[in-house]
């Protein structure tokens, strides 16, 4: 039963920026939708921020009234991932970008989800097939990689490994267009799919001009913007998507290619240590008057 017609109810675990967005993403587009999170101040956080944000939605006229009450009915918010997984037809994993942190959970889902659940990651680098391995079900696991932040961003890459089937690869892109998304399939895996691995090198060639004194970072975001015409800078995007995100990034490739050449820079390293992650915690790069994003 990995059909699409027959995923009616979603978990998503993990309620941070991510998750909390992509489960209100699912809940618009008219799934069951089940939020779990071990931090109840997580819960509560994600619940009173998507309240916020559909406010202005419904001021804007981006959506009706009704459609946001609607999708809040559809949307539970829980800390039990029994209740959350346990009758779901598809989950979406957006915790931690840590593969033994994910390989844990996975092997939790595995024994709570039913056996003909599709178990996504939002994983932005790792590859499937090696959270797959921790569970009994590898032809329903998948790569569902959304972009931050998932109610603006209007793409998703969807990666199957050599196990993943065609039915879970189909059901995931039919959730995708559901959920009013682009999806794109790709069926070969590499660390960091398409998107990220342009923005790494970008992202890295930016670090080295900044740590060996060739410009400020200030002046690499505008050479960026005006120049290159990128709605954002480098640094202003680390900023956004949080620092240490791509830290762990970093920190996952270079464990998994030994790489040198793949280990974050120090600068990020030094950012990571004072906890200066950008937006989310008021300064990064650049300073910020009130932690968090716009949306």
């Amino acid at each position: 039963m990995a059909a699409s017609e027959n995923i009616r109810k979603i978990c998503v675990a993990g309620a941070g920026q991510m998750g909390h967005q992509i489960a209100m993403l699912c809940a618009l587009g008219g799934y069951e939708t089940a939020i779990q999170d071990v931090n109840e101040n997580a819960l509560k956080k994600a619940e009173e921020t998507l309240k916020g944000i559909m406010t202005k939605w419904t001021a804007k006229s981006k959506i009706s009234e009704e459609e946001k009450n609607a999708a809040f009915e559809r949307l539970v918010f829980t800390q039990s991932l029994e209740e959350a997984a346990g009758d779901a037809d598809f989950v979406i994993e957006a915790i931690v970008e840590k593969l033994d942190a994910k390989q844990q959970l996975f092997r939790q889902l595995d024994t709570i989800a039913p056996a003909h659940a599709i178990l996504a990651t939002n994983s932005s680098t790792i590859v499937n097939s090696l959270i797959a391995e921790s569970t009994s079900r590898a032809d329903k696991v998948i790569n569902m990689h959304f972009f931050f932040p998932p109610l603006v961003m209007d793409c998703v890459e969807v990666v199957t490994s050599e196990k993943t089937s065609e039915a879970t690869a189909q059901a995931t892109m039919e959730v995708s267009r559901q959920i009013n998304r682009t999806a794109v399939l790709l069926k070969k895996e590499i660390s960091g799919f398409i998107a990220n691995r342009i923005l790494g090198a970008l992202q890295k060639e930016a670090v080295y001009l900044y740590e060996n004194g060739y410009a400020d970072f200030e002046d690499i975001d505008t050479i960026c913007k005006k120049a290159l015409n990128h709605p954002i800078g480098p640094f202003e995007l680390m900023d956004l998507s949080g620092i240490d995100v791509g830290y762990y990034v970093m920190e996952q490739r270079y464990a998994e290619t030994g790489n040198p050449e793949d280990k974050p820079a120090a600068c990020i390293e030094d950012k990571v240590r004072k906890g200066e992650l950008g937006r989310k915690t008021g300064k990064g790069w650049y300073q910020y008057e009130k932690a968090g994003v716009k949306n």
